[in-house]
């Protein structure tokens, strides 16, 4: 998939390195990088970019920490796990946030019929969003029979394991604890539901096979399981936390230090990608998902990346709802790095576990500022002002900006999040770990 034409250097600077190697998984949120191959974002930069699907997430982090790629689409967590030691140690830096939410939350048909009973209905159709509540019953009726509650996610520092966490404890539901200090790193320690790791394009087989009740992935996996007939998405992240942060674009931080002209481009290139894939409304979309549904990219059909790309979503068969914003690659500033999503990131990390002792907020501040680096971002975008590329009104105002959202509201179970109190925050969960408390 290399480019064979002659690069056109859209500035003075030339990159560094100009023949690249960009890894992903085949979930419908790699969109930015096939969008700058497909449409010569990368090219008009003069670089020569490689795309090249990966088996999994762990082999793909790998191959960027030893230099076989030089970057790629990762979950949020993946640079912030890599750069405080969890699984993996190496520094990992991001400058490109890829998108806002896309995920969802789907069980399978037995597990469906029996949570409906405890979901309110209006107009015979189940009322959203479906809290986990409704799931509780079904947890506790499998516990008192002895049988374990296994539920699939895709990684360990994935936006979906946070999620889907999230999702139960706000229902009551414990999802388990990590305790790496102890070599325990299952995440079960007093879980009421078990989850485990199954990568993105098998969960539905997983499901069907009926070794996981349910799964918290990105698209078209959720889709896929209404398509087979399945399974039913009972929520999306959007309704879990309206416009949370989802991949980012990785690299090491020693390349980034070595090749900071090629860095730059990249994430020129990669921001118009995403401004296309918004633009006028998501009238590309169309467009987009024809080329998703290749099979170098996704590669799963048309129909079933569409269901999910082109603004609605279908829970249970039949039942398809408009939520335009399921996927958003540029709107709500959503591909500027704030500290503030990395924090909320590594707050996660510290209620399962993953981080087994208190860290004060000073910590988490640092954490975020080695891990998220909005300055190359500000860099890339005022070069695309003043190349007529984008307009200074779609981007954050870079003088006054500090990287951190106003608090956030739009989560589940109404708690308000900020930012700049990780602690504070910390100690408003019923569930999970906070202050001094260990394992």
């Amino acid at each position: 998939m290399a480019t064979m034409s002659a690069p056109l250097a859209s500035a003075e600077e030339w990159a560094e390195k100009e023949e690249l190697k960009f890894g992903f998984i085949k979930l419908t949120d790699m969109a930015p990088l096939a969008v700058a191959y497909e449409k010569g974002y990368f090219e008009e930069e003069g670089l020569y970019v490689t795309l090249e699907a990966q088996a999994n997430w762990k082999v793909l982090l790998d191959r960027v920490i030893d230099g076989q790629l030089d970057g790629a689409h990762m979950l949020a967590g993946q640079p912030l796990g890599a750069t405080i030691g969890f699984g993996t140690q190496a520094h990992i830096i991001t400058a490109f946030s890829m998108d806002l939410n896309g995920n969802g939350i789907t069980v399978s048909n037995d597990i469906w019929s029996q949570m409906k009973e405890h979901i309110p209905h209006e107009n015979g159709k189940p009322v959203h969003p479906i809290k986990a509540d409704a799931l509780k019953p079904v947890v506790e009726k499998y516990k008192a029979d002895g049988k374990p509650f296994n539920m699939g996610m895709v990684f360990p520092v994935s936006t979906h394991n946070y999620e889907l966490r999230y999702w139960l404890a706000a229902g009551g539901i414990h999802p388990g604890y990590y305790a790496p200090h102890k070599g325990d790193t299952s995440g079960q320690i007093d879980a009421d539901a078990l989850l485990s790791v199954t990568p993105p394009p098998q969960m539905p087989a997983t499901m069907e096979a009926g070794t996981i009740y349910g799964y918290c992935v990105g698209e078209p996996w959720n889709q896929q399981a209404v398509f087979k007939g399945i399974g039913v998405p009972v929520i999306t992240d959007y309704e879990i936390w309206k416009n949370n942060p989802e991949k980012v674009f990785g690299v090491s931080k020693e390349w980034a230090d070595k090749y900071p002209i090629t860095h730059k481009k990249v994430v020129k290139a990669m921001i118009r990608a995403a401004a296309w894939l918004d633009a006028d409304n998501n009238a590309n979309r169309p467009e987009a998902v024809k080329i998703l549904s290749k099979s170098q990219y996704v590669g799963a059909d048309y129909d079933v990346i569409a269901n999910s790309m082109t603004g609605t979503f279908e829970y249970e068969k039949g039942d398809k709802r408009e939520v335009p914003d399921f996927n958003v690659f540029f709107r709500y500033n959503a591909t500027y790095p704030y500290y503030s999503d990395a924090i909320w990131y590594l707050t996660q990390m510290r209620r399962w576990g993953q981080i087994s002792e208190e860290k004060s907020d000073d910590w988490f501040m640092e954490t975020a500022k080695k891990v998220y680096r909005p300055d190359i971002y500000a860099s890339a975008a005022k070069e695309l002002i003043k190349e007529g590329k984008l307009d200074a009104k779609d981007f954050p105002d870079f003088a006054t900006e500090t990287g951190f959202k106003p608090a956030q509201k739009g989560f589940i179970d109404n708690i308000v999040y900020d930012g700049s109190k990780p602690n504070e925050y910390l100690k408003k969960f019923e569930i999970g770990l906070k202050g001094a408390e260990k394992i």
